[in-house]
């Protein structure tokens, strides 16, 4: 008799799901049309349960699995699921850590190329018909360089190392923040956000950083200034919403580039209208090769947890 497997959010990969369901009893809860009555029916000899970071799984649905030998998290984010539950009660929670790394660093110098160059914006130009009707190269206004510029990191982890090592290579000096300096990191350490948010041209959010809140605020974004970007492809969460708005409006940031936001996929008017602003819709691991590495992941720690293994990527250690 196969495993019985509860999927909460769906995978995009053709080839995972098809060993997912050759492999176990697969049921996908998001297209379950009475949840309630499927957890009355199933909860009780359900035994692994596949999950997002964003979306996560509470305590109460936990509860009502007992036979749960794993959470696999198709994902980072860890701060949907209650790890001290968990741990308390031995069930190994797993992510696919380190999978996501290069594409979330290859996005974070994407945005900020396309804010910098004011990349969307100049699309439209094109796409629009407006180069015909404007040829002279002044109706476009001159963008700002990214090569060689100031970039502040905020979470040296594995995003941030791998955003350094990209802008490195365009020349750019480099600064982080973290809980506390790294020996093993050869760039500039600076305690305080703001300080650091003074001393950049762009600041790049890659904590993890699943308790903090707010951390870039009016105060912050004051110091980076009428010339300085900001890029998020952390936690959207990271970022006071309103104090963004309000700098994006006035001028006293040069532009943003982001990728989660506070509240998705409700994402400020003010942002969407901002030609300044370069958006997109949390998808830094969107790629095949990162999606099938992560579901490649998600189904190692399905087979070791239910083999009776402890998945060596468990969190709850």
């Amino acid at each position: 008799m196969k495993h019985k497997v509860l999927q909460l959010n769906p995978i995009l990969i053709p080839e995972i799901n098809e060993r997912l369901q050759a492999l176990y009893e697969v049921h996908r809860y998001f297209e379950v049309a009475d949840p309630e009555a499927w957890l009355e029916a199933h909860g009780a000899t359900t035994q692994a349960v596949i999950t997002g970071g964003h979306t996560g799984i509470s305590r109460q649905m936990l509860e009502r699995l007992p036979a749960l030998k794993v959470v696999a998290i198709n994902g980072v984010g860890t701060d949907a699921v209650d790890l001290a539950y968990c741990r308390a009660r031995g069930l190994p929670v797993t992510a696919t850590l380190g999978a996501l790394t290069e594409d979330v660093a290859d996005l974070a110098l994407g945005l900020l190329i396309a804010a910098c160059r004011n990349l969307c914006a100049g699309d439209r130009f094109v796409r629009e018909g407006q180069w015909e009707l404007f040829p002279q190269p002044s109706a476009i206004p001159l963008a700002r360089r990214f090569s060689g510029m100031r970039l502040g990191i905020v979470g040296m982890g594995r995003v941030g190392r791998a955003v350094a090592a990209r802008a490195a290579a365009f020349g750019c000096p480099i600064a982080y923040t973290d809980l506390q300096p790294m020996a093993d990191v050869p760039h500039r350490f600076v305690a305080e956000l703001v300080q650091l948010a003074r001393e950049s041209d762009a600041l790049v959010l890659c904590a993890a950083a699943d308790k903090a809140e707010g951390i870039v605020d009016a105060a912050v974004l004051e110091a980076l200034g009428p010339r300085g970007f900001l890029v998020n492809v952390a936690r959207g969460r990271l970022v006071n919403e309103p104090d963004l708005v309000a700098a994006v409006e006035a001028g006293r940031i040069a532009g943003a580039g982001l990728d989660v936001f506070v509240d998705e996929p409700r994402v400020p008017a003010p942002l969407r209208g901002s030609d300044r602003v370069t958006l997109q819709a949390h998808r830094a691991s969107a790629t095949w090769e990162t999606r099938t590495a992560m579901g490649e992941m998600v189904l190692a720690s399905l087979s070791q947890a239910l083999c009776g293994e402890r998945p060596p990527m468990s969190l709850t250690t």
